[in-house]
């Protein structure tokens, strides 16, 4: 297995196609916490590693929490700059099913800062199309 810092792209599409049926249609059964972890913390060490830096936490309880994004190191109390929702909104953000500024207009997902926003640049990470039978790798 890859350590923290190392991220298996094969290892975080395997996790997001674990949940797939799940993120295309909310009735479906719902994964196990074990596939909704592997598919959150993937996707979530995935963004940090395609932008690198601590400028924003993005906060996905209770599975993970990640800083990224070049600018102004973040080292005591709340940092200026959060992201934070549930875990199947950050899957429908993470694989480009649900559009990062509509999610914050509805409330789906906290932003705060100036810098929050920058997110949206690096996503989808793992695109799932609904018309086919896998996710594709982002890139």
């Amino acid at each position: 297995m890859a350590r923290r810092t190392e991220i298996d792209a094969t290892e975080v599409r395997s996790a997001v196609t674990a949940v797939r049926a799940w993120l295309l249609d909310e009735n479906a059964p719902a994964p196990t916490r074990t596939e909704l972890a592997a598919a959150v913390r993937g996707t979530a060490r995935a963004l940090a590693a395609a932008a690198p830096g601590h400028s924003v936490e993005v906060r996905v309880p209770p599975f993970v929490a990640v800083q990224c994004v070049e600018g102004p190191r973040h080292t005591r109390g709340n940092p200026p700059n959060i992201v934070e929702t549930d875990p199947r909104t950050w899957l429908l953000l993470a694989t480009g099913l649900l559009d990062f500024p509509a999610a914050v207009a509805a409330g789906r997902v906290d932003a705060s800062g100036g810098r929050a926003p920058e997110i949206a640049r690096r996503l989808p990470l793992v695109p799932v199309y609904p018309d086919r039978d896998r996710p594709e790798t982002a890139g």
